[in-house]
């Protein structure tokens, strides 16, 4: 358990900002756009030697605006419940506004301990609301920018005696007897991504398999606008998964914000161990969920597809062998993929998604040995030799495995550019029949064996 600090304050006063300073990366979107945070996002935070984990949180508001604007002020009030120390944001350009005054009293009924920050406060036009800050009763605020890095040892010296105060509560609360075992590789989470179209219950299935309402969900489409990161366990396996804004084509992708969503779930996808593609019964396999597809075997990602809003369809076996049909055709990289129909809102087909998702994540990561694939290559080689190029018949070495996650091997032969396309795919089908190597991408790279004697 971790130091925990909640970054607060109106909307569009730098939150973001700061949390991407602390955390050294940036992972939150940032935007001039009031209102562009809408989940908490929980990163890790470091100021030199101090160590906590920071949460990012919308905008704190009167809520008198939509159900989604209302639902956003829950998820930072529940943010604040779970926080050790809060870090009160306000623009010091603009000063103190009637919207700072409402959220400082939210924060003195919460009971938590408060440093109060004026952000923006480089230059001389950062001075005019410094001294106003006094009258929101949380003492002398410490002069920041965000932006540019300014007041960081000010606010090392401020988060300090909270954290050791903190760890000093954890020393005294810990079992002397406890025998600390560390963490072995296998301790890693699986890292997974829940991708799709906008608006078909990627958020919804998040929350679901959390058990909470983590994120916000809505029937607007592109409610989602960061990936929001959550660890989780399920039986013996420990997750780590990620929610993400959905992805429409580019020709319909015109605002800066958009953008920026999706490029955020790009870089999920580019980190992610196992990917689940989301559709929906009604556009099943849609030109821009094969797009989708493609990006994920791109990046070589493991992939399982989920159906959701399953509990919709009445005809339960027809649309099904349609969309596996189509997945063949479309996906010939990924055969034998899984597709598993779910329904986010009820339950159903949960746990086989999640069981799915391990058994593909270990199909991934597999490793075979050179011997057995050897073999292999001999048996494949007699049941079809390669084809003659230049009136000489190719000739196949050598074959071994180079690496995992996903699996890619290196195959030595005589001519690497001669050996036709066609054959590369009987060998890639033929891998994935022999060693179990189902709906994982596998790399297949062609190099030519040198000849010791050829001085």
């Amino acid at each position: 358990m971790d130091f925990k600090i909640a970054i607060v304050g109106r909307p569009n006063v730098g939150k973001s900002t700061l949390f991407n300073r602390l955390c050294g990366l940036k992972l939150a979107i940032v935007d001039s756009t009031p209102g562009v945070t809408r989940d908490r996002r929980i990163g890790r935070g470091k100021i030199s030697d101090l160590n906590f984990a920071v949460v990012d949180t919308a905008g704190l508001d009167d809520a008198r605006g939509t159900l989604t604007e209302r639902i956003m002020q829950d998820q930072t009030k529940r943010a604040l419940q779970g926080a050790d120390l809060v870090l009160f944001l306000f623009d010091s350009r603009a000063g103190l506004t009637p919207l700072d005054e409402q959220v400082a009293g939210i924060l003195r009924k919460s009971g938590r301990q408060v440093v109060l920050l004026a952000n923006k406060s480089e230059g001389k036009i950062g001075k005019i609301g410094f001294y106003e800050a006094f009258e929101l009763g949380f003492g002398e605020a410490i002069p920041i920018s965000a932006e540019h890095g300014e007041g960081m040892l000010d606010l090392y010296e401020a988060i300090q005696p909270h954290v050791d105060q903190f760890d000093r509560k954890k020393t005294n609360d810990e079992d002397p007897n406890s025998v600390f075992v560390s963490k072995s590789s296998k301790d890693n989470p699986i890292k997974l991504a829940i991708v799709g179209r906008p608006n078909v219950g990627k958020s919804t299935l998040f929350n679901y398999l959390l058990g909470e309402e983590r994120v916000i969900t809505s029937p607007q489409a592109g409610t989602t606008r960061d990936s929001i990161s959550v660890q989780w366990q399920w039986g013996d396996f420990k997750f780590e998964i990620f929610d993400t804004a959905g992805i429409r084509r580019k020709a319909k992708i015109f605002e800066k914000l958009e953008r920026l969503s999706v490029a955020d779930t790009l870089r999920a996808i580019r980190f992610a161990e196992v990917v689940i593609l989301v559709m929906e019964p009604g556009n099943m396999g849609e030109r821009q969920d094969f797009a989708i597809a493609s990006h994920v075997v791109s990046e070589g990602r493991s992939m399982v597809i989920a159906v959701n809003k399953w509990d919709l369809v009445a005809d339960q076996t027809n649309p099904l062998e349609k969309l596996k049909q189509r997945v063949r055709k479309s996906l010939p990289q990924l055969k034998g993929i899984p597709i598993v129909p779910v329904s986010a809102i009820e339950g159903s087909g949960t746990d086989l998604l999640i069981q799915t998702s391990t058994e593909v994540f270990e199909i991934w990561q597999k490793r075979i040995p050179t011997g057995p694939l050897n073999r292999w290559l001999e048996n494949m080689i007699q049941s079809h030799p390669p084809p003659i190029s230049g009136g000489r018949r190719l000739k196949l070495r050598f074959i071994t495995q180079v690496k995992a996650r996903p699996p890619s091997f290196v195959l030595f032969t005589t001519r690497p550019g001669a050996l036709p396309e066609s054959y590369s795919r009987y060998l890639i089908n033929g891998l994935r029949e022999r060693f179990n190597l189902w709906g994982v991408p596998i790399r297949l790279t062609l190099r030519q064996r040198q000849n010791p004697y050829v001085n």
